[in-house]
């Protein structure tokens, strides 16, 4: 028997004990490795199958994981016992289009067509560069990863899908010391489909290693008040951690105080304002349907100022009277989808750097994100390096440049949006309810925001 025939089997022989049921299966190859100072530290491959089962009843979900395809039919029927014991109101989940697609992986870019050798000497070459730079650089690290799954979901609505999807990732970091201070920079990147975005990063590296080089002996800024500008990397990571965050549904469907906070039509900034989540070309997190097999689509969730939507599950969507977004994702088989970003960006507007820069007397130009916390509207980030800014000028390299405040009131700061939106892929991932390491890509122009809390040497 072949799956649709099976999975239709299943749904038919269940269809008066549920509301709505899938069925997921997933196989995956994921190769990876680590080198610190150009030695190979570490080396894995790992092979992955397996599946589950979903059944909403009365309200409550029934899930079930297996790892053989056998175990599919007995996994059925103790996730539609699950959802009936739990079930203890009306199910709520928003209608979807079913559709029948087969969406299969070709690029000539194709990682597999390159040897793990030639992968490894790749990164080796860049920690080299770092390793021989000299002092006071004395530690370097390369990671790289590459994941192919195909992922076949079917539902009790029609629908079947067959998706075949490929993720890489590349770090590569260098630390110095002098004395009893240490610093980082870092190079990240990823793609979705192309291998050769791992090679030609040797200017890249050499630019790193200066930079690293100087931010040793580089000072903080005084900490106060700034009119700052954020780069896009910066702004981007920005807007997906301190608002991308807040408007994922079952952040808002659960939460009636979140339903206030983030109530549909509130005036977040200025009419120039706008801020996406979607699929976008290229990019890590980007894929046609959703781990619910719902049509991704590009969501303004504030558009000209005003918030205007959320990202949604099917469920989410139905809760808040919205419609899905596709944006029900899981990081594998092993996890029901919930609510998740994809590629959240602020959009582009018309203003050049140099109109951005040219009439502050004193500001801070931050760059590349190091890391940073939200607690719910509050946030707090550090950028690996910045510059002063002086009469309209850019000046000297400082570190642990630290911006923190409300979200909802620096959104109403941000004063001008640069025309040079860049979307670029994170390394690493995004981390929720358990699911840590979710693909997922940012993006911004730059912009400046006035009246930023900078924290630096006491003034």
């Amino acid at each position: 028997m072949d799956l649709t025939s099976r999975f239709q089997q299943i749904f038919d022989r269940h269809r008066s004990e549920y509301d709505y049921m899938e069925i997921r299966l997933e196989k995956s190859d994921q190769t990876g490795f680590e080198m610190k100072n150009s030695k190979l530290t570490e080396l894995s491959n790992v092979a992955e199958s397996g599946g589950n089962v979903r059944v909403l009843n009365n309200g409550g979900w029934g899930f079930v994981v297996f790892n053989n395809l056998a175990d599919l039919e007995e996994s059925a029927s103790e996730a539609v016992l699950q959802a009936k014991l739990v079930g203890r109101s009306k199910s709520v989940y928003a209608a979807v289009t079913p559709v029948h697609e087969e969406i299969y992986f070709d690029h000539p870019g194709d990682a597999r067509k390159v040897s793990l050798a030639k992968k490894i000497d790749t990164v080796k070459k860049y920690c080299q560069i770092i390793d021989n730079y000299g002092e006071p650089i004395n530690f370097s690290q390369g990671r790289f990863s590459e994941k192919f799954s195909t992922i076949t979901f079917a539902n009790s609505d029609g629908t079947y899908i067959v998706q075949e999807k490929c993720d890489m990732q590349v770090m590569i970091l260098g630390m110095a010391s002098k004395g009893d201070i240490t610093e980082y920079d870092y190079y990240g990147n990823g793609s979705i489909d192309d291998i050769n975005f791992i090679f030609g990063l040797e200017d890249e590296i050499h630019k790193m290693c200066q930079r690293l080089a100087a931010l040793v002996d580089a000072p903080r800024v005084k900490g106060g008040l700034y009119t700052v500008i954020l780069d896009p990397n910066m702004a981007g990571v920005f807007v997906h951690e301190a608002f991308g965050h807040l408007s994922e549904g079952d952040n808002v469907a659960e939460n009636p105080e979140m339903q206030e906070v983030m109530k549909i039509g509130r005036d977040f900034g200025t009419p120039e304002l706008n801020i996406y989540d979607g699929p976008y070309p290229g990019k890590r997190g980007t894929s046609k349907y959703d781990d619910e097999g719902t049509l991704c689509e590009k969501t303004y969730l504030i558009k000209d100022g005003k918030l205007v939507k959320r990202l949604h599950s099917r469920e989410t969507a139905a809760k808040l009277k919205e419609s899905p977004t596709g944006n029900a994702r899981a990081i594998s088989y092993k996890y029901p989808p919930i609510p998740r970003m994809r590629t959240t960006v602020i959009e582009g507007d018309k203003y050049s750097f140099a109109e951005m820069i040219k009439d502050i007397d004193e500001g801070v130009y931050m760059l590349k994100a190091s890391g940073g916390k939200t607690n719910g509207e509050n946030f707090t980030f550090t950028s690996v390096y910045g510059y002063r800014i002086q009469n309209g000028k850019l000046g000297e390299l400082v570190k642990g440049v630290t911006l923190s405040g409300n979200v909802f009131t620096t959104l109403k700061n941000i004063e001008m949006i640069g025309n040079d939106e860049t979307v670029e892929n994170s390394p690493g991932g995004c981390g929720k309810g358990g699911q840590q390491g979710l693909p997922t890509s940012e993006g911004s122009p730059h912009i400046r925001i006035k009246n930023v809390n900078i924290g630096g040497e006491e003034a």
